[in-house]
């Protein structure tokens, strides 16, 4: 493709601009360009001018080839090729190079074609998915709708275990109507479908498959190896679908726990990727040379949980007072070094194309959480709150709010817990403690798992048969902006009435070398989503 000059670019005409960036992509030197433009008689000064301009263009643009080195933040040896029974962000960023769903999530989790070029639905309840054509597995085999029925029934299959069986379920029907196109007919409707088949476990998988010591996918990278808790070895797949994409050859993935550790073999050159940095480390990186930390905005929060059917939470004023409590900036600004969103006691965060931007932002305001406190008759009782480092800055939280607290005549008692144990023995068990929500790929995935009144992770024990009602009209509303209002009034609901208080949206942050280029934001995780082999390159 002929590149558009710009700049002192303009100086050369369009077949000398792409002879330019062709030697520069190809690795010619400095002196090789400044003989090239000598020969067209072009001054020194301006030649080394062009030259500049032409360098920041070409490192702007994707390049082919080289190796990286990447690191997880968790590694076991039920690491998995499976789709179906993926259950850590490792096996997210590896089945990721591998599969393909039939879409994928953007920037503000919309779904967007992938293995499916396009769709339909009839109320929402029957979805018509046709293929894109001339997509291959990498032992060669041509996808088809035989793949798609059968990587998707495997789900429901109480054998198979799939982690994405509650999401399956309601697929009460799929079946080929064609070669290229599958019909799947739900039992109530869902607009979302798309959504949740951009999800990592709904990735397609050949006909027929059930051995998965090593993928056969439709990805951008073939597996050269995988040794389950130790390493995974990703090659390019010359035929992928994606015109040009992937552009690196090889991607080796590793997981290293301990995040001081995955800094380390970052700033050591042992790695030029890795995810899960503490906002702590952020100015250790970026004071090294050649070294960055790329920072995606997304829906991670860590809450407080208020039990509403056990006392003080049961006193609604008692809530107010804990909510008016939150000294949201100081947390932002202290705990997250910034890295964060002020957040507003609604789930759903500013990257969600469904967030309510028009929600009064609830203050810090001890004359108000004063009133409130006073009004719920606690009184000076030791009120211990329950947090762990299995719940993210849930202890830092904790001591900014007996700090505040005691502003007003409320003890609170920090009771930190080990984080071994924290989610099966501590989590929304105790009258006050912490939770801590990863981002989910939908509203109405969030708010069915936390806030309907049945759900299993109902945190706060709140329950509003309106809430449930309003949840299933959205799910069937093909209507965006009929979507969004409903959303909006849920979100009203959740901030006003439930015992959930959200003081921050958590940055996720990826630590990573300068001369890795492509990383964009996608709020589902961090490496992008894990999804950042397809994407990234590295600059000559």
């Amino acid at each position: 493709m002929t590149k558009q000059a710009t700049g002192p670019l303009g100086l050369l005409g369009a077949a000398d601009s792409t002879r330019l960036f062709d030697a520069m992509q190809r690795g010619a030197n400095r002196r090789d360009v400044m003989h090239m433009l000598a020969a067209g008689g072009m001054a020194a000064a301006t030649a080394g001018g062009i030259l500049g301009a032409a360098q920041e263009a070409v490192a702007q643009t994707p390049r082919r080839g080289g190796r990286i080195r990447v690191a997880g933040t968790s590694t076991s040896t039920a690491d998995t090729l499976d789709p179906a029974k993926q259950s850590l962000s490792t096996d997210y960023a590896r089945c990721n190079m591998f599969y393909n769903g039939l879409t994928t999530l953007d920037g503000s989790l919309t779904p967007q074609p992938a293995l499916a070029a396009s769709w339909e639905n009839e109320g929402a309840k029957v979805w018509t998915f046709r293929l894109r054509s001339g997509v291959e597995f990498h032992d060669g085999k041509t996808l088809t709708a035989e793949d798609v029925v059968y990587s998707l029934n495997r789900h429901k299959d109480a054998a198979v275990a799939s982690r994405a069986r509650s999401l399956a379920m309601p697929m009460t029907e799929i079946v080929a109507t064609g070669p290229n196109e599958v019909r799947i007919t739900l039992d109530t409707p869902n607009a979302d479908l798309p959504v949740v088949l951009g999800t990592f476990h709904f990735h397609i998988i050949k006909a027929g498959t059930t051995d998965f010591t090593t993928a056969n996918g439709t990805g951008p990278y073939r597996c050269r190896e995988f040794q389950p808790g130790v390493r995974s070895i990703a090659q390019r797949n010359p035929n992928y679908w994606q015109e040009g994409k992937p552009y690196l050859d090889e991607v080796e993935f590793i997981g290293i726990a301990d995040e001081q550790a995955r800094v380390n073999a970052l700033l050591s050159g042992d790695i030029q990727l890795c995810g899960g940095i503490d906002p702590r480390s952020v100015r250790r990186i970026q004071q090294t040379p050649g070294h960055a930390v790329f920072e995606t905005k997304s829906g991670y929060y860590t809450d407080l949980v208020i039990r509403l059917d056990q006392n003080p939470g049961s006193n609604p004023d008692f809530v107010l007072a804990m909510k008016h409590l939150f000294d949201r900036q100081q947390m932002r600004t202290a705990i997250l070094r910034n890295y964060g969103v002020v957040g507003n006691d609604q789930p759903i965060d500013p990257t969600n194309r469904f967030f309510f931007p028009g929600l009064p932002q609830r203050p810090f305001d001890l004359d108000r959480a004063r009133f409130h406190f006073q009004r719920s008759g606690v009184g000076g009782t030791a009120l211990p709150v329950v947090c762990s480092p299995a719940a993210p800055n849930s202890i830092d939280m904790a001591q900014v709010m007996q700090q505040t607290g005691q502003r007003i005549g409320l003890n609170l008692e920090v009771r930190r817990v080990p984080a071994d144990g924290y989610w099966s023995n501590h989590w929304f068990k105790h009258p006050l403690s912490f939770g801590s929500v990863n981002p989910r790929p939908s509203a109405d995935i969030l708010m069915t798992l936390f806030f309907r009144s049945d759900a299993a992770w109902n945190e706060s024990a709140w329950r509003n048969p309106q809430f449930d009602q309003l949840l299933m009209a959205a799910r069937a509303e093909t209507d965006e902006a009929k979507r969004r209002q409903t959303y909006a009034d849920m979100q009203v609901m959740i901030h006003n009435e439930s015992g959930i208080g959200i003081p921050v949206f958590q940055s996720l942050l990826d630590g990573h070398t300068t001369r890795l280029k492509g990383l964009g934001a996608i709020p589902l995780g961090g490496l992008m989503g894990y999804d950042f082999a397809q994407h990234v390159w590295l600059e000559s």
